[in-house]
């Protein structure tokens, strides 16, 4: 059964990239982000390979690798590969299906079209952008 729009909109709400966005503005990127069944064993994404979409997933449990080893384990309402979004840069992990998952996918081009097209969510990511750099910066002792 596919999700309604607001539950789209209440799975995104969590995803830091959009911390700023309000709920219309979300309800925008829900609109182009589209729903996707994978079994058991599927690779979302792959370490060193171009990113070409984000997802969140909705059901299921996918693990998070670098050079081979467990990073961590994704759940419902986790997410990953928003820098693809941003960036055309290669992947820093990859992302294989543990089980059947249900996610929300949102490719890179349909993305930049709705960034385009509403300019108040590009502000307000470069914003959320710009906060996790300083933390990182931060985190990093630098000034």
């Amino acid at each position: 059964m596919a999700l309604r729009k607001n539950a789209k909109v209440d799975l995104l709400e969590g995803v830091p990239l959009f911390e700023g966005c309000s709920r219309r503005e979300l309800g925008e990127i829900a609109l182009v982000a589209d729903e996707l069944d994978l079994g058991k064993g599927a690779t979302l994404m792959r370490e060193g390979e171009r990113g070409r979409e984000f997802v969140v997933l909705i059901e299921g449990t996918a693990r998070v690798t670098r050079r081979g080893r467990k990073v961590r384990d994704l759940g419902a309402g986790d997410w990953a590969g928003e820098i693809a979004l941003i960036a055309d840069v290669p992947r820093t992990a990859t992302v294989t299906t543990l089980t059947p998952v249900r996610m929300l996918v949102v490719t890179d081009r349909v993305f930049r079209r709705l960034l385009e097209q509403h300019p108040s969510i590009a502000a307000k990511i470069l914003q959320a952008l710009g906060k996790r750099l300083a933390a990182n910066e931060k985190s990093q002792g630098a000034t």
